[in-house]
């Protein structure tokens, strides 16, 4: 079974088990979080929603919350001594899928 969710502007598939990194969510560790804008739940048949399926929820449990690696940003203009470096990480969430309820 599997099911496809949205979550910070983005789509993700998801199983029961997978640990998956979205962008931060509030909560702390240990945490469980549910989300309620499914897109399509599939086990033998395939439910797709418009845009959401009604009633059918996912429910994770963050593992952790960290920040990813840093980016170097360098911006330069030619001929105008104009160059700087930026650094910037990330925050995510760790979450491990604990059910698919359809």
């Amino acid at each position: 079974m599997y099911a496809i969710i949205e979550t910070g502007g983005k789509q993700i598939r998801v199983e029961v088990g997978q640990q998956i990194y979205v962008e931060k969510l509030e909560g702390e560790v240990e945490a469980q979080v549910t989300f309620d804008k499914v897109l399509l739940v599939s086990d033998k048949k395939a439910k797709v929603g418009t845009p959401y399926v009604q009633g059918a929820t996912v429910v994770a449990k963050i593992v952790k919350q960290g920040l990813s690696k840093k980016i170097r940003v360098y911006k330069y203009k030619s001929k105008a001594n104009y160059h700087k470096t930026i650094g910037h990480r990330q925050p995510y969430t760790c979450l491990v899928i604990e059910s698919i309820n359809a």
